[in-house]
């Protein structure tokens, strides 16, 4: 028997020996990753049909390396419930493809299928999450590591190999049309989130594909895959954290980002892809381009074939879409040392054979697919990603034991695809604010509602409904912000990101669509300008995939909740959170801007300035980490393991933070301590505050909990003049708030 077909060896031999059994072209086929699945069958009922460009890609590499996007549905892709694959039906194309592969691959070598997961599978019948954004709002790991473990359980049952989700883009500039891709605009809690969302979905048998390396939120202008213009430490500061907790995590594989960092594209840095990602973060997986990335790089090569072999020199082991690794072969043996190319193949096998496709290449189209219909995290993170901005006179929550009037007024109320993200597949059902809203008052007499989207029949705002609703009601909920729906009027690149010139006013977010204002769209400032001088009181809820400029907003309204994009159970979350069956806990992951003009407004500026702090305008609006609560918690009783902390002690021994949270409400509340760090001395200005740890921890009525957060080795460590990271000595300030208030302060020396 070959070794290569031994199921007893190791992947490492296995896939050893298979390597030295293949042409040079099976090997480059290995590594092309051109087609999209989608285009891979055509459906009429439930009988699939493997079409032309599929079996001509399979011979002409005698085998097939990766398919992308088998399951895809999106208006971009062409595919919904009639035409594109779910359940059994996903079961049976997956098999006759994977099939078909091994019976036209000299060797049996099966296929990997890749399928994109931004915030959940996109996929008929995908389990939708919460965008990005929203999960760095609610500030809980573990929620996201649960929600990401039905995702992969799912992708599993479907035959996925690797899932593609973006994870690694840090939000700096809020014009950015993929602001909503960002867990938030700090590296730790991008870190701690992209680490769950790898081990929720690889502990479900699922490999994982972080996207995207590297400083791609950066941006020049906001505008989508621009250039970061920035040093070496700003990129190891803030843009590199995030893939070093992943490798740590065992992801499979890395995506190159479309932008270059100073003047050198990602797709062709050698230092990045090399000497950073694999030499000094140790990662042992694939790294796989963008989408037609590699093509790209003719700015740098003059043609086509040498961006192709331009990329494969840099470290880009994997394509998609492009046409430059078709070449890869014409280069071996002069501008491409087989060597290298051999290295990148034997890390696709490997992953082959680690993923037993060799011994169990297909599915058994027997049994059951996942049935997620009771899996309710989806909702619980879109509870606890809301954000109470304010709550004046506290009016929320709304008692429902009295009578009373209420007007739903906006166009996001209704809208259940302007709640759900970019990239998101058709979906059956959902819970828009509307929904929820209605759904209370059906359930409870005292309640009566009345809804308008705003719009008259014309799409005109009717300022004379609103008028007429705000006034007659008792308390109005204005629901106002973006959306980044594809189901509207917009038009798809090749890489499929959306070509929009405005016209389609629904779509103001996502992939392509960056813009120079970041204020609500006009009618809605309409709608709210006459909402807000009819109405007795206001709850306005922004959803929205973006921080947005909402300060005429938050003047105007009574109580104030941003939700970034909550997913398709986001309506009713926001209902429970207005009737105070559900309690606010997200804190902000991104400073809200008052003005463009302020931009960037991060909150982990360097010392060396003061940010923000114009004469005609200090910001920002709200701060990073800043959100309201219902109910009062008491924190007290901090104490410090140590106040002289030895460096060299750091990786054995972290310094530990005590506190006691007591719960003084009769309802259940969150209480979500942050540590952040500033280095008082040291070679290079310290940021003005950093987030080091936080917790997020749920507490009964009157109980009092203990919490402890630990600093270790990398929370004190800094990147010097000398561009080595560890610990500096000196003081260090340590500071825990919730939300925007400081709860206790404490200056430490690090000898």
């Amino acid at each position: 028997m070959m070794k290569y077909k031994d199921s007893t060896l190791s992947a490492k031999v296995r896939a050893e020996d298979l390597l030295g059994r293949m042409t040079i072209t099976e090997k480059v086929g290995q590594l092309n990753q051109r087609l999209y699945g989608f285009q891979a069958y055509s459906r009429e009922n439930n009988s699939i049909e493997i079409l032309d460009e599929f079996k001509e890609e399979v011979k002409k590499w005698n085998g097939l390396g990766f398919l992308y996007g088998l399951y895809r549905a999106d208006p971009w892709s062409g595919r919904d419930e009639r035409t594109g694959l779910s359940g059994a039906v996903a079961v049976k194309a997956y098999n006759l493809l994977q099939a078909y592969v091994m019976d036209h691959s000299r060797l049996g070598i099966p296929m990997l299928v890749t399928s994109e997961c931004p915030h959940g599978h996109q996929a008929l019948e995908g389990y939708l999450l919460p965008v990005n954004l929203a999960m760095g709002a609610s500030f809980s790991r573990k929620l996201v590591y649960q929600t990401y473990r039905i995702c992969g359980r799912q992708m599993r049952e479907l035959g996925v190999d690797l899932a593609l989700i973006s994870m690694l883009d840090i939000l700096r500039d809020p014009r950015w049309g993929r602001s909503e891709e960002c867990f938030g605009e700090d590296p730790y809690l991008a870190s701690v989130m992209s680490q769950a969302v790898v081990k929720g979905v690889m502990e479900e048998g699922v490999d994982v594909v972080a996207k995207h390396f590297a400083a791609q939120g950066e941006t020049t202008g906001g505008i989508n895959a621009s250039a970061a213009r920035i040093g070496e430490r700003e990129l190891r500061e803030i843009h590199l954290p995030a893939a070093d907790y992943c490798v740590k995590a065992g992801v499979s594989g890395i995506m190159a980002a479309y932008n270059e960092i100073d003047g050198i594209p990602c797709h062709a840095n050698a230092w990045l892809l090399n000497s950073i990602l694999r030499d000094e973060m140790k990662f042992q997986g694939i790294v796989m381009a963008d989408g037609l990335a590699v093509d790209r790089l003719k700015d740098l090569t003059g043609n086509t074939k040498a961006a192709g072999i331009q990329a494969l020199n840099a470290g880009v082991d994997v394509s998609l879409w492009d046409e430059g690794f078709t070449y890869l072969e014409d280069g071996v043996g002069s501008k491409i040392t087989e060597e290298r190319l051999d290295e990148a193949v034997l890390r696709v096998l490997n992953l082959k054979f680690r993923r037993g496709l060799f011994d169990h290449p297909l599915l058994g189209e027997s049994s059951k697919i996942f049935d997620f219909s009771g899996a309710e995290e989806n909702l619980e993170l879109a509870r606890q990603s809301v954000i109470l901005l304010k709550n004046e006179g506290r009016l929320l929550p709304i008692d429902q034991t009295e009578k009373i009037k209420i007007a739903v007024i906006g166009p996001n109320a209704f809208d259940l695809y302007s709640q759900i993200g970019d990239y998101s597949p058709p979906l059956k059902h959902g819970i828009t604010v509307s929904d929820g809203m209605i759904a209370y008052a059906e359930q409870n007499k005292n309640l009566q509602i009345g809804v308008s989207s705003g719009y008259d029949q014309h799409g005109n705002v009717d300022a004379g409904k609103i008028r007429d609703l705000a006034f007659d009601a008792d308390v109005t909920v204005l629901v106002l912000g973006g959306s980044s729906s594809r189901f509207g009027k917009a038009k798809f690149d090749n890489n499929g990101a959306a070509i929009t010139d405005g016209s389609d006013i629904r779509m103001d977010c996502g992939e392509g669509v960056d813009l120079s204002s970041i204020e609500l769209p006009k009618d809605q400032q309409q709608m709210a300008a006459e909402c807000y001088q009819a109405a007795n009181k206001t709850v306005t809820v922004v959803i929205a995939g973006r921080p947005y400029d909402i300060s005429k907003t938050a003047e105007k309204t009574d109580a104030l909740l941003y939700a970034f994009y909550p997913g398709p159970k986001g309506g009713r979350a926001i209902a429970e959170l207005i009737f105070g069956d559900a309690r606010p806990s997200g804190r902000l992951p991104v400073s809200l801007p008052k003005s463009v003009g302020e931009l960037p407004v991060y909150y982990n500026h360097r010392n060396s300035y003061q940010a923000m702090h114009y004469v005609d305008q200090k910001g920002p609006l709200y701060p990073f980490g800043y959100g309201l609560g219902y109910d009062k918690l008491n924190y007290s009783e901090f104490s410090i393991s140590t106040e002289e902390i030895h460096a060299v002690c750091l990786k054995e021994e972290p310094l530990v933070i005590t506190m006691k949270i007591e719960n003084l409400s009769d309802h259940l509340a969150f209480g979500v301590p942050m540590v952040f760090l500033s280095h008082q001395e040291g070679s290079v200005i310290p940021r003005k505050r950093e987030l080091k740890g936080f917790e997020k921890r749920l507490l009964s009525p009157g109980e009092t909990i203990c919490v402890k957060i630990r600093l270790g080795y990398e929370a004190f460590s800094v990147w010097n003049e000398r561009m080595s990271y560890g610990p500096e000595k000196g003081r260090v300030q340590l500071q825990v708030k919730d939300g925007d208030t400081l709860l206790w302060s404490k200056i430490v020396k690090l000898v």
